[in-house]
């Protein structure tokens, strides 16, 4: 679908304009015609003096305060629409100069919107806690920002007078210089070796090449790649441990400025996490490990190596029919069938976007790459856009992008604009229990032995990808904080030791680690997120746990589900998965992705038997 023949034979990617219309976004949704987009920027723009009217005069009265709110939240929804609507035609085909500069232009109109609204909080907090409490419970419309204020009040403590916030927001820029110095350093002025492939042709390593030569049969390539690949790292090691430790630093800056105990605690406060969300991942992880253990093992059985080395975990131990072709229609069928357990208004909601060009579905030229939801957008439905290549991976990636989708539906379908989106917290849920469902959904109907060992194992892959994997890298950031906070000194050999150590941990005695593999620290780009990998490790738990009640309690599991695809931000996120029926401070939720480990490979070895 995604390709056509030249005269020469050649092949080309389509044109935007050869991709028939059902298979593209319907934008009509968001907006006519580009003329009504200009419109409603251009009301914006003049309605910035307007925040004037309110400056100063919050506490004057209620109905003031609620003409304030409502009147920033119409803003907000109309500046929303206009960056979805300037983003997707941007993403349609980066090419269009004008939806280019459209984009830039609604970034620029977000930051003129942030300065003229930045008095509201500001003056809310300089109002007594009681008196701004009572006003918001003197009025019916005011009684929705309640949740909002209470939050504002919460971080008040954190809170820092004009002059300090604005000294703050001025160092914000310079804050960025480890990880712009990072990123720039690695993707543009960092150079890689060229090797010879698995077919014997040269190649110049890049990050893309290397991950996709971990899955390559071929050993003597996986390792040749991998050792390649880090080589640089190593080179510049103390260069990387500079960037790596300014980064810290900064963050550690931050926290202590806006009087928190750690880097750690604030940046879990962002979204009111408490620290033992944190701590409970690493220590139950930390005491089960015997599952990754166990597939250490069996990789190692089954490639039969004498010793299992970093670049041999990824690698497929079973072969599915790599012939296999799924359609588009084919992709939605499986996701719908294997979503039923959550009911017909979910699939109804699934089919509206399906049959309403909610979706841009193929590859074309100058299209953006890769997959993605657009989030909430108040008043319009969400838009994913894909680049289907007839793989089974295309149909994960709808299931998974379509969880991201319906979450994004069912919110913005059930909560005022305040409360119309969620947090990074909860966001790798929806999308991970859509997978969950869809692996459980082919693996119980797989036609062959083959195919539901490869899909077993897949399964296996994703547990320790998004589970273990990223509870590693968060132990490992809780440690080099804890260190940097104490006053140690953080060199690249002691990031090498801390890193092998808790690899060799995680991985068990069956992993043999090379020394390259050492140096991942200073190759990991979410290093430089703070504290952002732990939220992959929970969302997967929390997916798990959803999906075994929804699989074994029905009716009301799944109608807890769907209140926590409705719940949007209006309540805290701890609150709004305990209320679905997981508690993250339970050690029993994070254990769920263990055990359900653990299940797996019972299956696989009956299976080899």
């Amino acid at each position: 679908m995604t390709k056509y023949y030249s005269e020469n034979g050649a092949v080309l990617t389509l044109t935007r304009d050869q991709i028939n219309e059902k298979y593209k976004w319907n934008l009509r949704d968001i907006y006519s015609s580009d003329d009504e987009w200009e419109n409603n920027f251009a009301w914006v723009e003049i309605s910035l003096g307007d925040y004037d009217n309110f400056r100063g005069k919050l506490k004057d009265s209620p109905q003031i305060l609620l003409s304030c709110f409502q009147f920033d939240d119409e803003v907000g929804i109309k500046l929303e629409r206009l960056y979805l609507y300037a983003m997707l035609n941007k993403d349609s085909d980066m090419s269009v100069s004008v939806y280019q500069a459209m984009d830039s232009r609604v970034k620029t109109l977000y930051s003129k919107v942030s300065a003229a609204n930045s008095f509201i909080n500001p003056e809310l907090l300089k109002i007594p806690d009681e008196i701004l409490l009572n006003m918001i419970h003197s009025l019916e419309g005011l009684k929705i920002y309640e949740h909002s204020v209470n939050e504002l009040l919460r971080k008040k403590v954190h809170t820092l007078n004009k002059e300090e916030e604005e000294i703050l927001a001025m160092a914000a820029e310079i804050a960025q210089i480890p990880h712009t110095s990072f990123s720039l350093f690695t993707n543009a002025d960092m150079k890689f070796e060229k090797i010879l492939d698995d077919n014997g042709n040269e190649i110049e390593i890049s990050q893309s090449k290397f991950y996709a030569s971990l899955y390559s049969p071929n050993r003597e390539f996986r390792e040749r790649s991998f050792k390649t690949y880090l080589k640089p790292f190593s080179e510049y090691a103390i260069t990387l441990s500079s960037l790596f430790n300014g980064n810290l630093k900064v963050n550690i800056f931050n926290a202590k400025a806006r009087k928190y105990s750690s880097a750690r605690e604030a940046a879990l406060d962002a979204n009111n996490i408490p620290l033992s969300v944190y701590d409970n991942l690493v220590q139950a992880a930390n005491d089960n490990l015997k599952p990754l253990h166990r597939w250490a093992e069996l990789k190692k059985k089954m490639l039969k190596l004498n010793e299992l080395h970093p670049y041999d975990v990824y690698v497929s131990l079973f072969s599915a029919n790599e012939s296999r072709k799924y359609q588009y229609d084919e992709g939605v069928e499986i996701v719908c069938n294997a979503l039923q357990p959550l009911g017909s208004n979910y699939i109804e909601s699934l089919k509206l976007a399906f049959n309403n060009r909610w979706i841009d579905i193929y590859e074309s030229r100058s299209k953006k790459s890769g997959a993605y939801s657009s989030g909430t957008t108040f008043g319009v439905h969400p838009y994913v856009l894909l680049n289907w290549t007839d793989l089974l991976n295309d149909v994960f990636t709808l299931a998974h992008e379509m969880g991201h989708n319906m979450h994004s539906y069912f919110t913005g379908m059930n909560q005022p604009y305040p409360y119309a989106n969620y947090s990074i917290f909860l966001a790798e849920v929806a999308s991970t229990f859509n997978e969950s469902l869809l692996l459980d959904y082919l693996i119980s109907n797989s036609d062959s032995k083959e195919n539901k060992l490869f899909l077993l194992e897949k399964y296996l892959n994703n547990i320790t990808a998004t589970f273990y994997r990223q509870t590693m890298f968060a132990e490992f950031e809780m440690n080099v904080y804890s260190r940097t906070e104490n006053g140690e000194a953080l060199t690249h050999d002691l990031l090498c030791n801390m890193y092998r150590d808790i690899y060799q941990k995680y991985w068990g005695p069956a992993m043999v680690i090379d020394k390259e593999e050492e140096y991942t620290w200073a190759r990991v780009p979410h290093f430089y997120y703070n504290f952002y990998v732990y939220q992959y490790a929970t969302g997967f738990a929390a997916s798990e746990v959803l999906a075994n009640k929804v699989k074994y309690e029905k009716k009301s599991a799944v109608d807890k589900y769907l209140l926590f695809l409705k719940s949007g931000s209006s309540d805290y996120s701890i609150n709004i998965l305990k209320n679905a029926g997981v508690d993250m401070n339970s050690s029993e939720s994070v254990i769920a992705a263990t055990k359900k480990m653990d299940q797996l490979l019972d299956e696989v070895e009956k299976l080899l038997i």
